[in-house]
């Protein structure tokens, strides 16, 4: 067999993979994007802000260097690169605390176990950790904090498109179901000034008030959901297994007015070998579900069962602009 040099690199490249990742994490927790900012730091001051051992620090910035997300200035200080920038917390596309969560101590022992979750079909999170994974992140506020802030850090840059892509027409009030700090649910305010929005989710996950006219209801979705003219759930479905998706669904179709609607927010899977290739991420994010939740990443066949079977029909997709998400209409069947 004749070895192609250039297949072999790509396929070391996926081994080794990981190691960049945990640069990437390692910066972010140890705040270094925060402390540089726009400006510069030597080595010395950085350590001393970060509570970092300055050699090994220095070891840290130069292979984040060699990554493009530093740069070293002349007079060997330290400065963030346009990549970098995006580790910082509150900057518009931000992904540090993605970093965090998903290169993270639990999320990272839990992929750590694929194997094990590819073996018996059940999510090794519980195993590393002993409980599920919303069970643990509501016993640590560090966590919680870091998952609320990386939900709302993709939604803030896929909102606009899911806000465009939904009809409102006729809607006066909208809940956004599982809907965290209220980032996707601002945004729908921000652009429909007579519509009130209800923030549901539970009491650690719904973290803030929009403004006077959402109103915040904490409960359990798979028990019920507020009554509204119109639902948004994003990013809810794909962490839950077929059984307890319905279940979620199910709740919105008995608490949805016979004129309702509701507005399924994922990501949706196209099972075409001619296409994999090109979703590589949503790939990825289908093993994080299983290993993670439990959960999985779906077609819209798979989307449409799940409606069915909660007494819904599917109307429509719209892809949302910007993002890797699409909007699916459904309203009572």
């Amino acid at each position: 067999m004749t070895v192609d040099a250039a297949v072999r690199e790509r396929v070391a490249g996926l081994v080794f993979g990981f190691f960049p990742a945990q640069v990437v994490q390692t910066l972010a927790r140890l705040g270094v994007p925060d402390a540089l900012g726009e400006g510069s730091l030597d080595v010395d001051a950085l350590a001393a802000r970060t509570g970092a051992h300055p050699d090994a620090l220095a070891r840290l910035l130069r292979a984040a260097t060699g990554l493009d997300l530093t740069t070293r200035t002349p007079d060997g200080a330290y400065a963030l690169t346009p990549g970098g920038q995006l580790l910082r917390t509150g900057v518009p596309g931000s992904i540090g605390n993605l970093a965090q969560l998903f290169c993270g101590d639990a999320v990272w022992r839990a992929w750590g176990e694929l194997e094990w979750s590819v073996r018996t079909g059940e999510p090794s999170f519980e195993k590393v950790t002993g409980r599920s994974a919303f069970d643990h992140m509501a016993d640590d506020p560090t966590m919680n904090a870091i998952f609320t802030e990386a939900m709302a850090e993709g939604t803030r840059m896929a909102a606009a498109g899911i806000v465009a892509a939904c009809d409102l027409t006729g809607v006066s009030t909208l809940a956004d179901v599982g809907g965290g700090n209220g980032t996707l649910l601002a945004a729908f305010l921000d652009a429909h000034p007579h519509l009130r929005g209800i923030l549901f989710d539970s009491p650690s996950g719904a973290t803030a008030i929009v403004d006077e006219r959402c109103e915040v209801v904490t409960g359990d979705f798979f028990v019920s959901v507020p009554t509204a003219d119109a639902y948004v759930m994003k990013s809810v479905i794909h962490d839950w297994d077929d059984e307890r998706s319905v279940t979620i669904l199910s709740r919105a179709r008995e608490a949805m007015p016979a004129h309702g609607v509701l507005y399924l927010v994922e990501p949706v899977l196209r099972d075409d070998p001619e296409v994999l290739g090109d979703q590589r991420m949503l790939l990825m994010s289908d093993l994080n579900m299983l290993v993670c939740l439990g959960g999985r990443e779906r077609t819209q066949e798979q989307f449409t069962d799940l409606l069915t079977a909660a007494g819904l029909r599917l109307t429509g997709v719209t892809p949302a602009a910007g993002s890797a998400y699409s909007v699916m209409r459904a309203v009572p069947a």
